[in-house]
């Protein structure tokens, strides 16, 4: 079984994260330049095996897609060009980096921690990963009593 991997893609950063192989827990990556993203991706699946990507999908309060989305879509576009072998999966992302930002609060980190850049897109992507994983095993959870 391959990883999967998380990206919150942004336009000047993209946090990525990972599961270790057996798809219980996710890690964050270093954060990658949206520009260097494509090459970091390809750069990693040659060393690592990744089944699948999971995109962040930013909505808005209503459930319908943001704004963002007209520079997130290319991106997934090539991501699946790049990658036809490997299934690329939309998740909603709403309210990652709030609560990234929250969790670096609570967690005791330093003002000038925070404020570094690519701390909180490496966190939100890894909560995109965790919730994705929570959303799979809750799912599986609920077929297995309906099967009962």
């Amino acid at each position: 079984m391959g990883r999967l991997m998380a990206i919150d893609y942004g336009r000047k950063r993209c946090g990525v994260a990972v599961t270790d192989p057996l798809r219980i827990c996710a890690n964050g990556l270093p954060t990658v330049r949206s520009c260097d993203l494509m090459e970091f991706i390809k750069e990693y699946t040659a060393k690592e095996s990744v089944d699948a990507f999971v995109v962040g999908e930013p909505k808005d309060l209503q459930g319908h897609p943001s704004e963002s989305m007209r520079y997130i879509t290319p991106f997934v576009t090539r991501l699946k060009k790049e990658f036809p072998d490997k299934e690329v999966i939309m998740f909603d992302e709403r309210f990652t980096s709030a609560i990234a930002h929250q969790a670096m609060i609570d967690g005791g980190f330093k003002k000038k921690d925070r404020q570094e850049k690519g701390r909180a897109d490496e966190m939100a992507a890894v909560l995109i990963l965790t919730s994705y994983l929570e959303s799979r095993q809750n799912s599986l959870n609920l077929q297995t009593r309906n099967n009962c």
